[in-house]
């Protein structure tokens, strides 16, 4: 219950920044998402005995969203910088595992989000569709899963997950797809919608293993406890940061 009120509370809230909210605004509210989701990936990393990574990485991150145009540039300078940086810790032997983290962190958290800032001046339903597609997803997944799952899909990462629950997730994705896009974007070829609804939603669900598995080796269960019923917010939108560069890259294609 607590599951279905969280996302009942926060949907429409998302819904209304993404059509409506100014430019400067839906940059600060991604920004402020993509810090929550960097702090608790600092918390992560510090159960692999890598701590610190905050100020440097929010700094780096934010740039790298603000400045989204030299993305490669920056993320070159920033690794080449952690690097240099890293000979400072009085044991060497944090040389690399800092700055890979560190790295990998922006990367991952900050990097991703960027997309969502580049997808809606496209349009806002494709922000709108890569946000919900893996929401949705999820949703079929974990109740498909209680009720049909038989087939472990990793029990090492993440026992709860099944077959049966990624099957209803790539179909649940795929429904939404067509009815969403198919409707608000009726020119985009229907093929073409199938096609990035389930490599999206695939993507989406390699997030969700790669931040378990990020977790598991960590020794935690959850990234945080902001969102009753989902854990963290890097819980909650794990899936999400590997669908939005998959959406994105699918919008410059020839349709």
């Amino acid at each position: 219950m607590k599951r279905v009120l969280t996302t009942a509370i926060l949907a429409p809230l998302i819904l209304a920044v993404v059509f409506m909210a100014p430019a400067w605004l839906l940059f600060a509210v991604t920004a402020a998402v993509a810090v929550l989701c960097f702090r608790e990936y600092c918390g992560i990393a510090a159960g692999y005995g890598v701590d610190r990574l905050g100020p440097t990485g929010y700094a780096a991150g934010l740039l790298l969203m603000l400045l989204h145009e030299h993305a490669g540039l920056l993320i070159t300078v920033f690794a080449l910088l952690a690097l240099a940086l890293s000979m400072r810790s009085g044991d060497l032997r944090r040389a690399l595992p800092r700055p890979a983290a560190l790295l990998l962190g922006v990367v991952y958290i900050f990097g991703c989000w960027r997309f969502a800032l580049l997808l809606r001046p496209i349009s806002p339903h494709w922000l709108v569709f890569a946000l919900a597609l893996n929401w949705i997803g999820d949703g079929c997944a974990y109740y498909a899963g209680r009720t049909l799952g038989r087939h472990k899909l990793a029990p090492a990462i993440s026992p709860a997950k099944t077959w049966e629950g990624s099957l209803a997730s790539v179909a649940g994705s795929v429904v939404f797809g067509v009815l969403y896009l198919g409707r608000v974007l009726p020119a985009v070829p229907m093929a073409y919608v199938v096609a990035l609804s389930v490599a999206a939603n695939l993507a989406g669900q390699l997030g969700d293993l790669a931040e378990s598995a990020l977790k598991r080796g960590a020794g935690l269960k959850d990234s945080g406890d902001l969102l009753p019923g989902h854990g963290g917010m890097l819980d909650r939108v794990d899936s999400t940061l590997f669908a939005l560069p998959v959406v994105y890259l699918f919008t410059l294609l020839p349709l």
